[in-house]
């Protein structure tokens, strides 16, 4: 899917779920006040639902969800575990 896609649908989560509008794809929601700590659990169990994914709270990198552009890359890359992964590349078994 096209990241393009990935942040229209998080910002119908945003508009919709948490009665948040988010003027740019590229504003930072922290600094910003969109969003504090309640909001952004109630993001993560929004972005759960919406991407039929689970989001581990132990390994959850607060500049994963800065932005809308950087949620839509954390999503791409949850979906997509290999794209970003150099051809040739393999894990140390």
């Amino acid at each position: 899917m096209p990241l393009a896609s990935y942040q229209r649908r998080i910002q119908s989560v945003f508009s919709q779920r948490l009665q948040v509008e988010i003027p740019a794809v590229d504003i930072d929601l922290f600094e910003s006040g969109l969003i504090d700590s309640l909001v952004f659990v109630d993001l993560l169990l929004a972005l759960e639902e919406e991407f039929a994914m689970e989001i581990a709270l132990d390994q959850i990198n607060l500049d994963d969800f800065r932005s809308i552009a950087r949620i839509a890359d954390y999503i791409s890359l949850q979906n997509n575990p290999t794209e970003g992964i150099p051809i040739g590349w393999h894990s140390a078994t």
